[in-house]
C-alpha cells in the first residue's frame, strides 16, 4: 500500500511538471498573439513591397525593434532581438520567405504565422485553445458558476464545482455526454489551464473545486519571454479574476490576475483548428483575443478566392451559383473549418478529417446563412462569433459556383 501511494504521488508530480511546460507555452502564444494585434493597431504590421512584389501583412525587423524600445518593452536592441528571436522558436512568427532562422536587426520582412495560416497546430495548441474560449465564454457569460467557495478548511476565490461545470458544458453544447466533458476537464488540468484548488486531485465528476490556473486577459509584458517563470511581476489582488487561496498561510499554488484597466477585451472565434488550406499551410480558425478598440484586418493573405463577388450577385435570379444547406455537429474540438473575407465570408479551409468535410463543406464556398440568419452582409469575425455562441449543431447555407 505504501509503494503504491507513492507511485500515485509520483504520477501527481510528473503530470504538474508537465501541466507548468504546457503553461508555460500557453502563455508564449497569449504574449505573441497580444503584440500581434498591437502592431496591427499601431499600423506597424502592413502590406509591404519589395523588388516588385507585395508582401501582405508584415513588418520590417529594424523598425519593430525601434517600436519595442519607445513602447519600453525592451531597454536596447539586444534585449528586443531576444524577444522576438523567442518568439521565432516558438513558430508564432517567421521570414516572410522563410530564408532567416534568427532574428535580425536589419531591414527584413517577418511575418506572425497566424497573418498567413502558417501557425503550426498541435494538440496541445488546440487545447489551449479550446480552454481559453470556454474561459472566456464564462467571464463573458452572467453565471453563478465562478464562486467563493470553501474545500478542505479553505476559502478559494472564482472556482468551479466539477459536477456544475459539466452541467454547463452539456448546457452549452460543448459536449454530448457527461463522459466527454469529464474528459475535456482532464485534457484541461493536464495542459495546465485548470487546476484543483490544492493540486490534490485530477479532474473527475463530482464535488471537487477546481480554478483557471491561467488568466488570459492579463497583460503580457514581452520581458516575461525571457524568464523561465511568467508570473514574476507582482499582480493586483484586487481584480475581479483574481485566483488565489484566501485565508492563506504561504505556499499558495493558485494565481492572481492584473486590474481590470490592464485587461484585453477578447472576441471568441469558432472552435476547430487543425485544417488545410489550398496552399498546404494549416489554416487557423482560433479563438483569438482582440482589442476592443482595434479595427478589423481587412487584408486577408493568401485568400483562396480568385475573385471576391457580392451579395447582388450571389442572389441574381439564373446567376452562376447554387445553393446548398449542411448541417454539421461539432465534435470535441469544433466543426473544422475557416471562414475569412466580408459581405459575403467564404470558407477559406476545410479540414478534411472534420465534421464540416463530413457534411460536404468545401473551400471557396460563400456564407449565405447561419442557423437562418442571413449573414451576406456580416464580416467574419461577427458569423465567428455568431457560431461560437449558437448551439453544437449548426445549419449553414452556402452558395457555390456551379
Amino acid at each position: 500500500m505504501i509503494l503504491e501511494g507513492r507511485e500515485m504521488d509520483g504520477i501527481g508530480i510528473t503530470m504538474q511538471k508537465k501541466a507548468a511546460e504546457l503553461e508555460r507555452l500557453a502563455e508564449v502564444l497569449v504574449t505573441g498573439e497580444q503584440l500581434r494585434l498591437r502592431l496591427h493597431e499601431g499600423k506597424v504590421i502592413k502590406d509591404r513591397r519589395h523588388h516588385l512584389r507585395t508582401y501582405p501583412n508584415c513588418f520590417v525587423a529594424k523598425e519593430l525593434i525601434d517600436w519595442l524600445i519607445e513602447h519600453k518593452e525592451a531597454s536596447d536592441r539586444d534585449m528586443a532581438i531576444k524577444i522576438m528571436q523567442k518568439l521565432l522558436d516558438q513558430s508564432i512568427i517567421h521570414h516572410v520567405c522563410d530564408e532567416h532562422r534568427e532574428f535580425k536587426d536589419l531591414k527584413l520582412f517577418y511575418r506572425f504565422r497566424k497573418d498567413d495560416g502558417t501557425f503550426p497546430l498541435d494538440s496541445e495548441a488546440k487545447v489551449f485553445m479550446r480552454g481559453q474560449r470556454i474561459y472566456e465564454k464564462l467571464m463573458n457569460t452572467e453565471n453563478t458558476l465562478l464562486l467563493t467557495r470553501e474545500e478542505e478548511g479553505g476559502a478559494f476565490e472564482r472556482t468551479l464545482v466539477a459536477s456544475e461545470f459539466i452541467d454547463w458544458l452539456l448546457q452549452e453544447g460543448e459536449m454530448a455526454t457527461r463522459d466527454e466533458a469529464e474528459q475535456l476537464g482532464r485534457r484541461l488540468l493536464e495542459h495546465g489551464i485548470i487546476q484543483h484548488v490544492t493540486n490534490k486531485h485530477h479532474f473527475v465528476d463530482g464535488p471537487h473545486l477546481y480554478q483557471f490556473r491561467m488568466n488570459f486577459r492579463r497583460r503580457r509584458r514581452l520581458i516575461e519571454l525571457l524568464h523561465e517563470r511568467s508570473r514574476s511581476i507582482p499582480e493586483s489582488h484586487d481584480s475581479p479574476f483574481c485566483l488565489r487561496k484566501q485565508n492563506s498561510d504561504g505556499g499558495n499554488t493558485s494565481f492572481l490576475s492584473v486590474s481590470p484597466t490592464k485587461e484585453i477585451k477578447v472576441t471568441v472565434g469558432v472552435r476547430r483548428s487543425s485544417m488545410s488550406s489550398s496552399c498546404g499551410s494549416s489554416g487557423y480558425y482560433s479563438s483569438s483575443p482582440t482589442l476592443s478598440s482595434s479595427p478589423p484586418v481587412l487584408c486577408n493573405p493568401k485568400s483562396v478566392l480568385k475573385r471576391q463577388v457580392s451579395p447582388e450577385e450571389l442572389q441574381t435570379p439564373g446567376g452562376p451559383f447554387i445553393k446548398k444547406t449542411f448541417t454539421i455537429v461539432g465534435d470535441a474540438v469544433g466543426w473544422g473549418f475557416v471562414v475569412r473575407g466580408s459581405k459575403p465570408c467564404h470558407i477559406q479551409a476545410v479540414d478534411p478529417g472534420g465534421p464540416a468535410a463530413a457534411a460536404g463543406m468545401k473551400v471557396c464556398q460563400f456564407v449565405v446563412s447561419v442557423n437562418g440568419l442571413n449573414v451576406l452582409s456580416h464580416d467574419y469575425r461577427t458569423v465567428s462569433n455568431l457560431i461560437l455562441t449558437g448551439p453544437r449543431t449548426i445549419v449553414m447555407e452556402v452558395m457555390e459556383e456551379a
